[in-house]
């Protein structure tokens, strides 16, 4: 293997790079660069790392000299969780990550530029050489084998105690041949990899809430699922993309989407594969943004309820198909991350106990412990719009939640349509491309996706979650928190904004004096537009009207 910027980089593709190089004096990477002794540890960082806290509590004690691996640690779930490791638990030897060339980027690079995100930088401040225990590996979820070579595999195989496998296509909307692949058939190939692993002490698959939402009560249990992975895959494999999305309806069954089933399919086919390795399923409802660590309200994607958001404060989104009484499971990153951390520790308890163990499932959901609604949801948001406005906004906030999908299309007719053609139009007057009735398509794709969610009420039961907690220790209790009756949603949403602000759009806080200019500007051209229309309707009533009598 070999050290770059203190990364540890799989041997596969960098077989060139010399490992008995040493960085000229006083350089960044003579700091970072991996030089160990014997068993493994560079005695220089150490103590460094160590010295945390007087008092090791039971789960920093179970990490200790463990050798982690790490599927989707470059995605949003995964970034947490890599940082909490490094950061709360000091005595993790390794952090073997999962990660492949992207846009034509190496993983060297992909990982330099992750670190780059200020989510790190809590981290960089406390443990300043935590890049020595990163050992990037080049692998891909979409090839045979996660695309591990001999060497890494063997690595691997020789040194990993903990498996969290967090890759995954999270697009509702995914092609059934992209979703089989990656959902499904890479989590076997990592199940096949961990029954050969010497050490493995626990394999934490993360799933998601939403595995069997074409139920109304969901328990912690697996549920039945026709289908079956290897003549699935061989079924589609002779047909075309279009042949696929024909029969797509019938290969569903009563899931929503791709996403769902192939979750669903993955539970089936784990728990079918798993034979005696200790196996837990971790079901997390809709991730967001952090509510504490390492930072307040940091998120780097517009998945879900994000999306709808941003479209509603840039006044793009003015209507969705949403029942405002429905539930909006929301659950904060940064706790799904600390009650993930802590069932891998209860999964490793239990099958130390009995080898013949059904795998545990943990269901982290919100609504059986702090309930809130798609429409407090909505409430919560508007209420800080004025707080934070948004610099790159398009019109002032105006956003109804129809029930009924016949008065969505209406509104979608009159609030997006029509403005949509109007500004389309005077952009081919002025010689420009017209581009809106082009989004509004992906809005409405968008949004389609979403209204399954919003409009379905899902009971949860998390009675096996509710027990961890009570079973965590205070001192764990303080270090990795997870319960969401502390979650305080008015705290929460009173930064929720200004994070997608920040971390998602790179808006800096010193332009809100300019974005509220702008915003008022918004406001008042809204009210005119709203007034004009007011007049429009009165007269044309009246044009009727006097027609008539």
């Amino acid at each position: 293997m070999a050290a770059v910027n203190g990364i540890t980089i799989g041997s596969a593709n960098f077989s060139n790079i010399k490992t008995d190089l040493k960085p000229k004096e006083g350089t960044k990477a003579e700091e970072n660069i991996d030089i160990r002794n014997g068993n493994g540890y560079n005695e220089n960082c150490v103590d460094v790392n160590m010295n945390k806290s007087e008092k090791i509590s039971e789960i920093q004690e179970f990490y200790n000299g463990k050798n982690i691996l790490i599927t989707g640690a470059t995605g949003f779930l995964g970034k947490i969780l890599m940082e909490k490791l490094l950061r709360c638990c000091p005595g993790v030897e390794n952090l073997y990550l999962l990660v492949r060339q992207k846009r034509g980027k190496d993983i060297y690079t992909r990982i330099e530029e992750m670190f780059d995100d200020p989510v790190f930088d809590r981290l960089k401040e406390e443990v300043p050489k935590f890049r020595h225990k990163i050992v990037a590996i080049p692998a891909d979820c979409e090839a045979a084998g996660l695309g591990l070579n001999i060497t890494d595999r063997q690595t691997l195989i020789e040194k990993v105690h903990v498996i969290f496998h967090s890759a995954a296509t999270v697009k509702f909307d995914e092609h059934l041949r992209a979703a089989l692949i990656t959902n499904v058939q890479a989590p076997l190939y990592l199940l096949e990899l961990a029954k050969d692993m010497k050490g493995l002490k626990v394999f934490m698959h993360i799933s998601t809430a939403y595995s069997n939402s074409h139920l109304t009560y969901v328990e912690e249990k697996f549920y039945p699922c026709n289908s079956e992975s290897e003549k699935l895959h061989n079924m589609i494999n002779k047909l075309t993309d279009d042949q696929i999305n024909d029969i797509l309806p019938i290969i569903l069954e009563k899931w929503p989407n791709t996403y769902t089933f192939t979750k669903a399919l993955a539970e089936k086919e784990l728990r079918r594969n798993s034979n005696n390795v200790p196996l837990g399923i971790f079901r997390p409802a809709i991730v967001s943004s952090t509510a504490k660590e390492p930072l307040k309200c940091w998120l780097d994607n517009m998945y879900g309820p994000t999306g709808a958001a941003v479209g509603t404060v840039t006044g793009m989104l003015r209507t969705m198909q949403c029942d405002e009484s429905v539930t909006a499971d929301i659950v904060p990153v940064d706790s799904v991350v600390n009650c993930l951390m802590v069932a891998a520790h209860d999964v490793y308890k239990q099958f130390r106990k009995s080898s013949i163990l059904e795998p545990p499932i943990f269901n982290y959901v919100s609504s059986v412990e702090n309930r809130i609604t798609w429409g407090e949801f909505t409430n919560l948001n508007l209420a800080m719009i004025d707080k934070h406005p948004f610099s790159n906004a398009v019109w002032y906030v105006s956003l109804t939640l129809n029930k009924s999908a016949a008065m969505h299309q209406i509104y979608i007719f009159f609030l997006h349509l029509i403005p949509a053609a109007l500004v389309d139009g005077l952009a081919l007057c002025i010689g420009k491309k017209p581009k809106m009735l082009k989004v509004y398509r992906k809005i409405h794709k968008f949004s389609s996706v979403l209204r399954y969610f919003c409009t379905r009420e899902i009971t949860f039961c998390n009675r096996r979650t509710r027990e961890l907690w009570e079973n965590t220790s205070d001192l764990d209790k303080q270090i990795f928190p997870f319960s969401m009756s502390d979650i305080d949603w008015n705290d929460y949403f009173e930064d929720y904004l200004a994070g997608i602000r920040r971390y998602l759009f790179k808006d800096s806080d010193d332009t809100i004096p300019q974005a509220r200019i702008k915003w008022k500007r918004l406001y008042y051209l809204h009210q005119i537009v709203r007034f004009l229309f007011l007049m429009f309707v009165i007269y044309a009533l009246w044009s009727i009207f006097t027609r008539i009598f």
